[in-house]
């Protein structure tokens, strides 16, 4: 097969969908490889690292779409890129559907196989290839969380750990799952005081467990939801519904009882955020402020650290890329249910339930079409 890896072009996203490594791994078995000049820099790797894995280097974008059976990406295509995109291409990237209806029409006109990291599962129920990024992307939820704490960006001037004498400031996290847990091991690490709130029972056991009490965890309803609130120097999102737009589970109204310079920010902003005052931000332009609370909701935070980003992202999406590689889409779909859960569009159709249900189209089952 011919795999095409194109230089990201989403505002400041200095991912790389593909290493040197797995370009290797797919020309040994017999792939042709082709990057785009320079795709990886970001992420400090050299056009040369390409060549010495096999892979080719072409000197436009265009000529690594038209040259490809599929591509591989780390973000959903830009506007830019919808008219590159073929019938019957396939697209190996994060998509993040549910809120982008337009980036749905382009795939479905071009019937191309949309194949989104972030629905493929595995064995336990979890998202294989969403984990490492929701890992990155909660670790970094408290470092940005601290820093816009800082007066001169906006903040109230309070810092997290405290010092002798003065108390640490609260960080308050909604979701006990990936992106949670890892903003509340820096979080913690830094010395804030962390609440957790979860609606499951057993995950807040868990939680309670993992960190020897250290953490409190509170059940997660609208009542505890608005005292914490008013205690917050740091709000983290970290809520997901696989496939589906985040629920807006903090209101306008919740923002104003949090205090003047708190800093909120949505990690699930790639689904539409978990607030209802969020809208997606860049890393040239990442907070605004509303009712005075500082809010960052960068759609692609770990582009901010491309390098470690990166690499993490294909030691979870090499397996499943050398499976489509060799097998096909529809052969490889038919062998493994969980790559199949990935097809977000198929040959014109829609065939990630979530995805329908939050656009309001017609579903068709990945099974009926292959």
């Amino acid at each position: 097969m011919k795999v095409g890896v194109p230089r990201e072009v989403k505002n400041h996203e200095y991912r790389v969908g593909m290493i040197p490594a797995t370009a290797h791994a797919l020309t040994q078995q017999g792939h042709e490889v082709f990057v785009e000049v320079g795709a990886g820099e970001g992420s400090g790797i050299d056009d040369s690292e390409y060549v010495a894995a096999g892979a080719t280097i072409l000197d436009t974008a265009d000529a690594v779409w038209g040259s490809s059976e599929m591509i591989v990406k780390v973000k959903e295509p830009m506007p830019s890129e919808y008219e590159r995109m073929r019938k019957g291409q396939i697209l190996y990237t994060y998509l993040h559907l549910a809120p982008l209806p337009e980036l749905t029409t382009a795939l479905l006109e071009r019937e191309v196989t949309g194949i989104a990291y972030e629905t493929i599962t595995d064995d336990r129920g979890g998202l294989p290839l969403l984990t490492p990024m929701s890992e990155v992307a909660g670790r970094m939820a408290a470092l940005v969380g601290a820093y816009y704490l800082q007066r001169f960006e906006g903040g109230r001037g309070t810092l997290l750990c405290g010092v002798p004498g003065v108390p640490p400031g609260d960080v308050v996290i909604i979701g006990g799952g990936i992106v949670g847990l890892n903003a509340a091991k820096v979080a913690l690490g830094m010395g804030a005081r962390v609440t957790i709130l979860e609606m499951s029972a057993d995950r807040m056991r868990f939680i309670d467990d993992l960190f020897h009490g250290a953490i409190t965890t509170v059940a997660s309803n609208p009542f505890n939801l608005r005292e914490a609130l008013t205690r917050a120097d740091v709000l983290v999102g970290a809520v997901l519904i696989p496939g589906r737009s985040a629920p807006k589970l903090v209101t306008r109204e919740l923002i104003g009882v949090m205090k003047k310079g708190a800093v909120a920010v949505d990690v699930a902003v790639d689904q539409g955020g978990c607030f209802e005052t969020t809208r997606a931000t860049t890393h040239s332009d990442p907070v605004f402020e509303v009712d005075g609370v500082v809010h960052y909701c960068v759609a692609n935070m770990p582009g901010a650290v491309p390098r470690t980003s990166t690499f993490a992202l294909n030691n979870a999406t090499l397996k499943h890329c050398l499976a489509l590689a060799n097998l096909g889409a529809e052969e490889a779909a038919r062998r493994d249910h969980h790559l199949a859960n990935g097809f977000n569009t198929y040959r014109g159709q829609i065939t990630c339930a979530p995805v329908a249900e939050s656009q309001d189209r017609a579903f068709t089952p990945l099974s009926e079409l292959l």
